[in-house]
């Protein structure tokens, strides 16, 4: 299996739909160049991501030639009795019999007690042992420190997903070079997610794009090459919702080659340079908008600031988010608690209501 997955977080849509037949020829390149690995979960892009494998890569693929991997979500279930009617409706809405991966989803100090009440971890080891899930693992966001603590006790766990990338490497909220570590410690596989970090690292500023893109090289290809490039690392995912963009990958990672000591070098330049500009981590996983009350467009929002911090507000343009605006923010602190990247939104949205409202 290559080292490379197709994260389909983010589809080609066309308005509310996935425009499958895109996602179609999409999915037939991806599988004519060798590449098996597919990555959904019940709730990407409200449910519409498995039912879009089922019709691009299910109905149309023996299922030994494909990889799929799929997670249980904490927003769907509250009790233990509710997790294998949950199961086998994802299985439903992929079209298949088994899962090859099979994660506890977005672990954390806080959803991984409800994980431990509800029996999550030992109901999935009993669908292994059924045969519905070939590899149980976790995907992760927290600190290496709370990583080291699922993983001593819960042995069963075979594979870690985490976010990982140049910009994180050294980060002291997401510690990527930590929890790699911590994988290692344990003899635990790697996945990553995030490899271009919601598209930040493709989408650089003129200094670091120039450092990067002179050497001919573009700046997805060393942002996921790196995420790559690592010990114990055997699969990176990425989100791809253009041909462009699969065309792209396709090209550098079909005969994958580790980064080379002088390309690290740049990157490393390009890591310091983004360090020095404060900008909002988010990774648009659209986490804080599943649990808003008043369906706030944060991620939406978080980016408008960001490109404010980026390139200034005469360069960006700003739109309206209607309803979801930041004004309408009732500070429950239900994002907070859900977001991934610890980010203080309430914060965030009072500023940004001053800001761009």
């Amino acid at each position: 299996m290559k080292n490379f997955g197709f994260g389909c977080m983010r589809l080609p849509m066309i308005g509310e739909e996935v425009d499958i037949e895109q996602f179609k020829k999409m999915t037939d390149r991806f599988m004519e160049e060798g590449f098996t690995y597919f990555d959904t979960a019940h709730p990407y892009i409200d449910g519409k991501s498995e039912t879009a494998i089922r019709e691009a890569l299910v109905n149309r693929y023996p299922r030994e030639s494909f990889v799929l991997a799929d997670k249980l979500s904490s927003s769907f279930f509250n009790k233990e009795e509710e997790i294998r009617p949950l199961f086998e409706e994802e299985l439903k809405a992929c079209g298949v019999e088994y899962f090859d991966y099979f994660l506890m989803h977005a672990q954390g100090r806080y959803n991984y007690p409800k994980y431990c009440e509800c029996r999550a971890y030992e109901i999935g080891e009993e669908l292994k042992n059924e045969g519905k899930i070939k590899h149980l693992g976790l995907s992760f966001h927290d600190s290496a420190e709370y990583l080291d603590k699922i993983l001593s006790e819960k042995p069963m766990v075979e594979f870690v997903q985490i976010q990982f990338n140049y910009a994180d490497y050294d980060d002291d909220d997401v510690q990527a070079r930590e929890c790699l570590e911590v994988c290692r410690k344990h003899g635990k596989p790697v996945i990553v997610m995030e490899p271009v970090r919601g598209g930040a690292l493709v989408d650089l500023n003129d200094e670091c794009r120039e450092i990067l893109e002179s050497t001919g090289k573009s700046c997805a290809e060393y942002a996921i090459r790196y995420a790559a490039s690592f010990d114990g690392i055997f699969m990176v995912l990425s989100g791809m919702s253009t041909e462009q963009q699969l065309e792209e990958n396709i090209a550098f990672m079909k005969d994958f080659r580790p980064l080379d000591e002088e390309e690290f070098a740049a990157v490393n330049k390009v890591a310091e340079i983004i360090k020095s500009i404060e900008t909002i981590p988010c990774t648009a996983c659209k986490y804080c908008t599943e649990v808003c009350p008043k369906n706030i467009s944060v991620p939406g929002i978080i980016n408008v600031m960001n490109q404010i911090k980026r390139f200034g507000k005469e360069h960006v343009w700003i739109g309206g988010f209607g309803e979801g605006s930041a004004s309408n923010c009732i500070k429950c602190g239900k994002c907070e608690k859900a977001c991934p990247q610890h980010i203080e939104i309430r914060k965030v949205l009072e500023e940004a209501a001053k800001e761009i409202e």
